[in-house]
């Protein structure tokens, strides 16, 4: 019902969202590590908003996907996961692309000057994006015994869900490092909520909140 994402988009961006972000990215925050007194001595960067956008937006699809239940068609009588297939796998995949070039301005634009940082920035972010793809679809292979583009798509977006926090402060190595781990993750998740009966249609628990 669109009530119901009105009341949803009030609670998220009015009490939920504006909590985390305090935590991490103000001075005061107890999470951010740009306090006089960090937490642990060391506190927590979140560059882009790994955490304080993505994770946000991820447990609060879980907590949808659990209230709403699963589509009808999805567990069959013994509690199995079925596949329902997308409309179009060649949409599925332009949309991640589109998303991916939006990350340039998501990630870099989050310096808010022009600088030399963006280009460091933009690479990690492709590495770890690239990485994620790889890495996912190398997971799903062993896992299923062929390449699953769908699952390869949202390695991609898990890469970069992954290194939004870290973009501007790891090397390129580090930022493969942190898509291949996003990959690997982002597949085995979609196989836990799928043996916990949780529909997740999109992947959007396992890509923003998993990997975030």
């Amino acid at each position: 019902k669109f009530s119901a994402y009105l009341v949803y988009t009030v609670l998220i961006t009015g009490f939920v969202y504006p909590i985390v972000t305090h935590w991490i990215w103000d001075g005061n925050g107890w999470l951010t590590a740009f306090s006089d007194d960090p937490m642990n001595g060391v506190g927590m960067v979140d560059f882009a908003g790994s955490t304080v956008v993505h994770s946000v937006g991820g447990w609060a699809a879980l907590a949808g996907a659990i209230v709403i239940g699963p589509r009808i068609g999805k567990f069959d009588k013994e509690g199995r996961a079925r596949a329902i297939p997308g409309h179009s796998i060649p949409l599925a995949a332009l949309g991640v692309f589109i998303l991916w070039f939006g990350w340039y301005g998501f990630n870099p634009g989050s310096t808010t000057t022009a600088n030399t940082d963006i280009a460091g920035i933009a690479v990690t972010t492709t590495l770890a994006a690239a990485a994620g793809a790889v890495f996912a679809m190398v997971t799903a292979w062993m896992k299923f015994g062929k390449p699953d583009v769908g699952m390869s798509l949202n390695g991609a977006l898990a890469g970069l869900v992954a290194i939004t926090a870290g973009c501007a402060n790891v090397s390129p190595a580090s930022a493969v490092l942190i898509g291949a781990i996003a990959g690997v993750l982002v597949v085995g998740s979609v196989l836990f909520f799928d043996m916990v009966k949780v529909d997740d249609p999109v992947g959007a628990v396992s890509v923003h909140g998993v990997c975030g």
